[in-house]
Formats: C-alpha cells, sequence, structure tokens
C-alpha cells in the first residue's frame, strides 16, 4: 500500500513538473518573440513601452521568460508591434498551411497557463481585419485584470460553461448559447467565474486603425 503511494506521488511530481517545463517553455518562446519582432521594428523597449502604456520593467521581463503575459498585454504588444496577435501561437508543422482555411487538427494555439486561457485560431495565419478564436477558460481564467479598448468590434457565442464579460465597469453572465457584440472602444474584459471550463467561440474586428486608446 505504502509503495503504491509513494508511486502515486512520484507520479503527481513529475506530472507538475512536466507541466512547469511546458509553462516555460511557453514564455521562452513568447519573449522570444516579442524580442525579435521589437528589434525588427527597430523599437527600444522604452518605445513598446510607450505605445502599449506596459511599463519597461514588464516588457524586459516579458521577453526574459521572467513573466507570463495575459491576453490584453498580448493585443497590446501585436498593436505596438503591427502584427496580428496569432504571431504569438504556437507554430503548427503540419505541412503547408491553406490560405483561407484552417482545418481541425491545423489550429495554432496559444496557452496563457497563468492566465488560464487556451486560444485556438480559426483563422489563416495571413493579416486580416476579422480574427476568429475558439477560447477555453479554466475556472477562474481571464483575459487580465486591467480593463481594454481599441478600434473595431468583438462578438461571440458560449458555447459551454459561463463567461463573465465586463463592459465599461458592468459585469454580464453568459451561459451556454447565449451571443454578444459590442464596440471594441468600450473598456472590456472577461473571466470565468464558475467551477467549470468555459468555452466560447470570439471574434475581434480590428479595421485599419486598431491602436488602443489614448
Amino acid at each position: 500500500m505504502n509503495e503504491r503511494v509513494s508511486v502515486a506521488k512520484d507520479g503527481g511530481a513529475n506530472a507538475a513538473a512536466n507541466a512547469g517545463a511546458g509553462e516555460d517553455a511557453v514564455d521562452q518562446r513568447l519573449g522570444e518573440t516579442v524580442r525579435l519582432l521589437r528589434q525588427r521594428a527597430g523599437l527600444s523597449i522604452q518605445d513598446v513601452a510607450k505605445r502599449t502604456g506596459l511599463s519597461t520593467g514588464m516588457i524586459s521581463q516579458l521577453e526574459r521568460a521572467l513573466a507570463t503575459p495575459s491576453v490584453r498585454t498580448l493585443r497590446l504588444l501585436s498593436v505596438a508591434l503591427d502584427v496580428p496577435i496569432t504571431y504569438f501561437f504556437e507554430p503548427h508543422e503540419a505541412g503547408e498551411p491553406l490560405r483561407y482555411i484552417v482545418r481541425k487538427n491545423d489550429r495554432r494555439l496559444l496557452r496563457l497557463t497563468a492566465s488560464g486561457v487556451v486560444k485556438e485560431a480559426l483563422t489563416p495565419a495571413e493579416k486580416g481585419e476579422l480574427e476568429l478564436y475558439e477560447l477555453t477558460l479554466n475556472p477562474g481564467g481571464s483575459s487580465g485584470t486591467d480593463f481594454y479598448q481599441h478600434m473595431g468590434e468583438k462578438a461571440g457565442y458560449v458555447l459551454s460553461g459561463r463567461l463573465r464579460l465586463w463592459l465599461d465597469n458592468e459585469a454580464h453572465i453568459l451561459e451556454a448559447g447565449d451571443s454578444f457584440r459590442f464596440p471594441s472602444t468600450v473598456p472590456h474584459m472577461f473571466d470565468n467565474p464558475a467551477q467549470q471550463v468555459a468555452r466560447v467561440i470570439w471574434v475581434t474586428s480590428l479595421g485599419r486603425s486598431d491602436k488602443p486608446a489614448e
């Protein structure tokens, strides 16, 4: 009996270690991507901080994989660096991607373990004015602790679980079958207040002037 308990504990420890290693690898890849995009654009950390409203310390920590970004932070960085947010997703190497079609097994993923969010890109990698995702939010998962706003519109449909959508400091609880649309200029954020995983189809229309509101 004791031997079995010991094995189970060792297995749990190994699983936790593997999960931690996976999170470190994700943070490392995200940090390298941010740094390379910044350097390619000829921007300093101070330049990016000014464009995003993030602190220079935060950006430096992200680039060195010492901090995990939220969904909001990655959106700010994508605007500042003039790339679609899908640049930060894990690359998929299942062959040559189709220009207009995304197969189920070819979805690119963005795993933000610390935020409890997984984003699956449902639109092709090529930059466009419309982004479509499937979001999976673990209990307590969120877009971040701050409100965000930019040009364009957002819409979505709750597939399962619950989504708490904050619009201009007002909370709206959405359940499976509920949907929404709002101008992205409205300060917004979201989280999962329930004890069950939530899945949401999320649409972002960027427009040609997508930038953080002053």
